[in-house]
């Protein structure tokens, strides 16, 4: 049978899981380069990868060269099944050893895993077994399972796998939800549960219309289109969400976690550039900074500043500026920073005359530690200079009412 009859649709069912599967490995590549020690790491890497392989030799194209290159007629059949097997175990394995920890050596866990891995071990075993028993001469590379479906041992192959799988699938699919529904969980982490559900229940709509096609052989009935046509776009939906839901716990802490720092490196912009006022001082620049690093250099470049400020600052400025914050209708939280900016303003044009001259030591004020503290409330501050000319107004109009003695 020629490959090149299947339609484009059908190859796509089969190669865009291939693709949302390589891109999720190569997301996980590097931190499981980088943490290589890491038992689950290693786990999910190998399980991403072992469903990519599930797919690749799926695929009617893969089956056709697999068969001529071994000369067995259909023997893509037990290998298919058997990486599915096997996938199905590691996925009952790998859920079993993340939520109770890689760690856990309690009698339960170390039961539950042994039955799995001798279980769906003897699974595999018996399928080729099935296979070098069954009398498969005519090739097929899209509906063998609903072909063979009366052949014996054959027969009993295909009902093996779909039930290996199915049984996985439903207590993988059951753990996940219970593990939900229990435990304060962080929220990537819930949200990747979701999708692993999802797709594991998916993958029992992918064994349901492989089970009926098969079933409807027995009685004498034809669905199967159901299996054809049916249980690939099936699978490919459930692929696409387990990748999904492997990845999005790491890939959403990691994007979740730079995009922090990007809006922590941007408001700290206009405390940036007040410190540089009168200054040729700057933070290096280099093209393959992270953006932690110039995070963490702009914020030692502002805390410099601030402490070589130290000694031209007016604590009674801002004692005034806070109580005039105050009194124009602001919080606390809210009047600080104002404060702060008009103190560190006002210690800055102070600091300018006496540039060029030797300069002594820098006196560190008692209020320097409030002064570094809520650096980015302080920035943020900067962009509303009406409400600081307002402050400063109000507080040097205070300073004027007070009699001089």
């Amino acid at each position: 049978m020629n490959p090149s009859r299947f339609s484009a649709g059908h190859d796509l069912a089969f190669w865009l899981p291939v693709a949302v599967l390589t891109a999720a490995l190569a997301v996980k590549l590097p931190g499981i380069v980088k943490l290589w020690k890491d038992p689950f790491l290693r786990a999910v890497g190998g399980l991403l990868a072992l469903a990519c392989a599930i797919f690749v030799f799926a695929a009617p194209q893969t089956i056709a060269w697999t068969n001529r290159v071994t000369e067995v007629r259909n023997i893509s059949a037990p290998l298919v099944y058997s990486l599915i097997t096997a996938f199905s175990g590691a996925c009952l394995l790998l859920i079993i050893a993340w939520r109770n920890g890689v760690s856990d050596r309690s009698v339960t866990t170390r039961r539950a895993m042994r039955w799995v891995i001798t279980g769906y071990s003897g699974v595999i075993v018996a399928l080729w077994v099935l296979f070098a028993l069954a009398d498969v001469q005519v090739e097929r590379l899209r509906d063998l399972d609903t072909y063979y479906a009366t052949t014996p041992f054959m027969r009993e192959e295909i009902v093996l796998y779909l039930l290996g799988h199915a049984v996985a699938c439903l207590i993988t699919s059951k753990l996940i939800w219970n593990w939900i529904r229990t435990g304060d969980l962080d929220v990537w982490l819930r949200r990747g549960l979701k999708l692993l559900g999802a797709g594991y229940a998916t993958n029992l709509l992918f064994t349901a219309a492989k089970l009926s096609a098969v079933v409807a052989r027995w009685t004498g009935h034809d669905l199967d289109r159901l299996s054809t046509d049916l249980a690939p776009p099936v699978v490919c939906v459930s692929a696409i969400l387990i990748a999904a839901g492997f990845v999005l716990p790491y890939a959403g802490q990691y994007l979740h976690s730079r995009w922090r720092t990007r809006i922590c490196h941007w408001r700290l912009r206009p405390l940036y550039l007040l410190m540089r006022t009168g200054t040729s001082d700057r933070v290096p620049f280099k093209l393959r900074a992270t953006p932690e690093l110039r995070l963490t250099r702009r914020e030692t470049f502002i805390r410099d500043g601030l402490l070589r400020l130290g000694r031209y600052v007016d604590e009674d400025l801002g004692r005034r500026s806070y109580d005039a914050a105050l009194c124009l209708g602001w919080d606390a939280d809210r009047a600080k920073p104002l404060a702060r900016v008009v103190t560190i303003q006002d210690a800055i044009e102070s600091r300018r005359p006496s540039q060029g001259r030797g300069a002594c030591p820098p006196l560190h004020s008692p209020d320097m530690e409030d002064l570094l503290e809520g650096i980015e409330a302080v920035s943020l501050a900067l962009r509303h200079t009406d409400d600081i000319r307002a402050v400063r107004e109000r507080a040097a109009a205070e300073a004027e009412s007070v009699p001089a003695t």
